[in-house]
């Protein structure tokens, strides 16, 4: 039994093929929705998502397709490793949500004519991302818990909206009778029950895949209720090719000075994450600290991962927290087990039929699923937060930097005068929160009075 213990906790450790695939699979139902929505939400924004009516609707397929397929390349970067290049862990990948409040502004309202920018700012950020590689360990005292829990609190708060928008029927339809009927949101509600159901009644890999099975239900429903005819479901895998290549600069090339400062300032942030999120894949796994190796490692294989990706037309990776969980409940730490589970996302990438299956997914059903991961953003905000000493320091720094970001978000029009590249850049929220933390942080002395407020 000892033996079998230690080969569990060795990353080169490889299980039986009758339990590595099932892992492995395991791995890729944790993060599918969650990989996938970042692309969707984008498409909104830009006019061109569900429900939006645009010539250009069938661009979210590509995108789609892009997010599984380079969620998988970005994986095995991280599992096989190319020379410096990877940390040779059991760590997935996946599109981040933490650019994604700096890419709404960008993408707004424009179109597929704003996705040129948009991808020449992920690989010009991706290659900003790998450099940090080389002194990742140095920039860490910057960003200590107070800053980094208020930026993934400010994240979700940026998202929540979209949840709601989406659970109520979608951006196109605000001024519509049927803009937050009730059959929308049974249909997100319902996700979010099964979702929960399946979470806390459950374990293993029923428990780990809550989310899918939520909205597989809520997709089943739609249908019944006729809210998804199954022709439109039957047109859009038939219209899907079986199977296609990426298409490298298949919306150009445009340099936009707010992408890029935007994209290169997420970067840090994501960098910390996923420092974070190897530490606990060591610590959970292995019960060991992460060597500097490793951690190097995977800040180089994130931003390659996300510089290759934007060349064909794919968003920021990064490594997924909710798959660190999953390693610390099975205690295998083998990474060929997510090499299996990368190669399933490999396979789905190349296959649009796929895709045209996804963005058949009535965007109420969306909406149930997205109000759960969105608030679980949140939620791993707050837990980081929790290890902050809130003296009367910390909480001025957090509340300042909070008003001032969050309230751009929800007041965009506030900095209406400022040049476009400020502008976008401040509109985020998440930049100006994020710049603001840091630099008092840095500032202001340290003190050890608390806050009777």
């Amino acid at each position: 039994m000892a033996d079998t213990q230690v080969d569990l906790r060795d990353p080169n450790y490889t299980p039986p093929l009758a339990k590595a695939i099932p892992l492995g699979i395991q791995h890729v139902l944790a993060m599918f929705v969650s990989n996938v929505t970042p692309a969707i939400i984008v498409a909104g924004a830009a006019g061109f998502g569900f429900g939006s009516n645009s010539p250009d609707f069938p661009e979210l397929l590509y995108l789609i397709q892009m997010a599984m397929l380079f969620a998988g390349v970005a994986t095995l970067l991280q599992t096989v490793t190319l020379g410096p290049i990877g940390a040779g862990l059991p760590i997935v990948q996946g599109t981040s949500f933490a650019f994604v409040p700096i890419m709404i502004p960008l993408v707004a309202g424009k179109g597929v004519d704003a996705l040129a920018a948009l991808f020449t700012g992920v690989v010009v950020g991706g290659l900003f991302h790998a450099c940090l590689g080389f002194f990742i360990g140095k920039i860490r005292f910057a960003l200590p818990p107070l800053v980094t829990g208020l930026v993934v609190v400010m994240i979700g708060l940026a998202l929540v909206k979209v949840a709601i928008q989406y659970s109520a029927g979608g951006v196109p339809a605000i001024n519509t009778p049927e803009y937050g009927s009730a059959i929308n949101w049974l249909l997100a509600l319902s996700v979010v029950v099964v979702t929960f159901g399946i979470k806390f009644w459950f374990r293993g890999f029923i428990s780990a895949a809550a989310a899918l099975i939520g909205i597989i239900v809520g997709y089943i429903l739609a249908i019944i209720l006729g809210v998804l005819p199954v022709s439109s479901i039957a047109s859009s895998f038939g219209n899907a090719k079986a199977f296609a290549l990426p298409i490298p600069f298949k919306y150009g090339i445009e340099f936009s000075f707010a992408a890029i400062i935007g994209f290169c300032m997420m970067s840090i942030v994501s960098a910390i994450e996923t420092v974070g999120d190897v530490s606990g894949v060591t610590k959970g796994g292995a019960q060991r600290e992460a060597t500097d190796k490793e951690i190097e490692g995977a800040t180089f294989a994130d931003g390659v991962g996300t510089a290759v990706a934007g060349l064909f037309g794919s968003l920021p990776n990064t490594s997924f927290s909710q798959n660190v969980g999953l390693v610390a409940m099975t205690r295998v730490m083998s990474r060929h087990v997510v090499t299996i589970g990368a190669i399933f996302l490999i396979v789905c990438g190349l296959i649009p039929k796929i895709g045209g299956i996804i963005r058949t997914i009535p965007i109420e059903v969306l909406g149930g699923g997205v109000i759960v991961m969105f608030g679980m953003v949140v939620s791993a905000g707050l837990s980081i937060l929790s290890q902050v000493d809130w003296t009367r320091r910390n909480m001025m720094i957090f509340a300042v930097a909070l008003t001032i970001g969050f309230g751009l978000q929800i007041e965009p029009k506030a900095v209406q005068y400022l040049p476009d590249t400020l502008r976008i850049i401040m509109v985020s929220g998440l930049l100006p929160a994020a710049f603001i933390a840091v630099v008092l942080n840095l500032l202001l002395p340290e003190d050890n009075l608390h806050s009777e407020v």
